[in-house]
């Protein structure tokens, strides 16, 4: 009986875990501005130079996100993954002329972690323009359904416009398994 009861609250709290990034993700409107599905998983984000984590919307500041992030996930064996992280807010969230500000992408990740798959655009933390309010850093993971050819040689440098829905069709990737973002807005780092 106390397995069963265990197994119970274990279950619930891995659901409720789901629940809160669905419910993350459409409660900031990133479902919506940026993709049409939330995804399932948290993924684990980690600025071991500062110390900081992404947690479904926390604040964190621009100085704290300088340095590429330590990402982790359950990788499958011979699968390939795709990492993004986009700016929706861009040039303020107000007015998104530019949504969305691409900040980061590698392809091809295989078992193992980022730093082995592909980096198409190299990371850039956040730099929101000075009294443009809040803007979300969004990261998305992507199964791919086989290693794929990427063509974007346009993106080689962060910048505006990119939009991580139309990506993700051109190269049928489906809906993100994991994502997390953060707030952030300037400050003197910036």
């Amino acid at each position: 009986m106390k397995f069963c009861l265990l197994f119970l609250v274990v279950n619930l709290y891995l659901c409720a875990g789901d629940d809160d990034v669905e419910q993350a993700f459409k409660s900031n409107e990133i479902v919506s501005d940026t993709i049409d599905k939330a995804p399932n998983e948290k993924l684990e984000v980690k600025y071991t130079t500062s110390k900081k984590e992404p947690s479904l919307g926390n604040e964190m500041a621009p100085r704290d996100v300088r340095e590429k992030p330590e990402v982790n996930f359950d990788a499958e064996e011979n699968a390939y993954y795709t990492l993004a992280m986009v700016d929706p807010d861009a040039p303020s969230r107000k007015n998104p002329t530019k949504r969305e500000w691409l900040h980061w992408l590698v392809v091809n990740i295989p078992k193992g972690g980022i730093d082995k798959g592909e980096t198409i655009t190299q990371y850039v933390g956040s730099g929101p323009p000075k009294d443009s309010g809040l803007h979300r850093y969004v990261f998305l993971l992507y199964k791919q359904p086989g290693k794929i050819e990427f063509n974007e040689p346009n993106l080689a440098k962060s910048g505006p416009n990119f939009s991580i829905k139309k990506f993700a069709e051109k190269y049928n990737l489906d809906h993100p398994i994991a994502g997390n973002f953060f707030q952030a807005q300037y400050d003197d780092s910036v």
